[in-house]
Order: structure tokens, then C-alpha cells, then sequence
């Protein structure tokens, strides 16, 4: 048997158990997911799993492929419970997701495709970062430790090691250890300068 349906199964029990919880925090409205950020990632996680799966990566997408099916239904979500602070640059941030599936559908340059969803895919964490940084609580700060637990057992799950598969599961692990680290130390300055108060 081959070691690497481990990981295939050890990236999507993660990714579930990070996404269950975080619905669960959208529906009972404790979590306020950015509407734009959701829209971006549905954009964003669909084309690079197309990618991965492309570049050869086999059941190491099988991740991505849940995970963009419950991008979708939160941001569905968000359109009725979520923040809908929406700035100039969010609306720019989207338009760009929407050039790069310009370059994956009609110009057939995956590599290219590629790069431009994991950068816009991080410029998508910005509207959720700056509505953290005013509410710490509302996002579900075990969630995002855990999406990236799942995105390094999905690359490990990999078939393929090339660009094409490993870039996006790198960037977004990376982006999501950095979210939680923020949220994370937001929640200890905002409770400390409760208790001074």
C-alpha cells in the first residue's frame, strides 16, 4: 500500500475538522467571514486545484477539492452573516482572481496561473486581517492552525513535486500559520488592554 494515502487521508480528516467548526461558528454567527476574502479564495483555491491536478499531483488535491467546495458554502454564508467592509483595494484584490482564471481558462498558462492565484490568494487574507485587527474574536483561531496542518499533509500527499503542485499548498500553509499568529497575539493585546482599562 501506498504510504501516501496517509496523507491524503490525515490532509482531508484536517481539513475537515478545521472547516466543521468554523461553519458551525458562521451559522451560530460567533465567526464573520469577509465576504470579498471568500469570494477571492473560491476564485483562487478552485484554479490551483485545477493546477495541482494538472501538474500531476493526484490525490494530493483531494484537499483542495473539499476545501473549495466549503469556500464556496462560507461564502455563501458571508453574503448574508459575514462583514461586508469592502475597500478599493478589495475590489481590485478581485478583479485580479478574476484575470488569473483569464490565464488559466483562455491563455493555457498554468505556471503563470499558478503565481498569480497564490499571490492574489494571500492578497485575499487582507480584508480578513484588517477586520481582525479592530475584532480579534471574530474569527475561529483553531481553524487556521489547522488549515495549515492540512495543507502540509496535502503536499506530502502529493504525486507530483513541481511548481504547479507545490506552490499554492506552500503559500497558503505559510499565510495561515501567519494569520493565526496575528489573530492569536490581537486577542492577548486586546485582552490586556481590557484588564488595564
Amino acid at each position: 500500500m501506498d504510504y501516501k494515502i496517509f496523507f491524503v487521508i490525515f490532509s482531508v480528516v484536517a481539513g475537515l475538522v478545521g472547516f466543521l467548526p468554523y461553519l458551525g461558528d458562521v451559522f451560530y454567527r460567533k465567526t464573520k467571514p469577509h465576504v470579498y476574502t471568500w469570494l477571492i479564495w473560491a476564485i483562487t483555491q478552485g484554479t490551483a486545484t485545477l493546477g495541482i491536478y494538472y501538474g500531476g499531483g493526484g490525490w494530493g488535491g483531494l484537499e483542495l477539492t473539499i476545501g473549495t467546495i466549503f469556500v464556496i458554502v462560507i461564502f455563501l454564508f458571508s453574503l448574508k452573516d459575514g462583514t461586508k467592509n469592502i475597500t478599493k483595494s478589495d475590489t481590485i484584490i478581485l478583479i485580479m482572481a478574476f484575470v488569473a482564471i483569464l490565464f488559466w481558462w483562455q491563455l493555457k498558462q498554468p505556471v503563470l496561473s499558478v503565481v498569480l492565484v497564490s499571490t492574489i490568494d494571500i492578497f485575499g487574507y487582507i480584508p480578513t486581517f484588517r477586520k481582525t485587527y479592530k475584532d480579534p474574536w471574530s474569527e475561529t483561531l483553531t481553524t487556521w492552525i489547522i488549515f495549515a496542518l492540512s495543507n502540509i499533509f496535502a503536499i506530502l500527499a502529493l504525486s507530483e513535486y513541481n511548481f504547479l503542485t507545490v506552490t499554492y499548498l506552500a503559500s497558503i500553509a505559510i499565510v495561515n500559520v501567519l494569520f493565526f499568529i496575528f489573530c492569536a497575539s490581537r486577542r492577548y493585546v486586546s485582552k490586556k488592554n481590557i484588564l488595564v482599562q
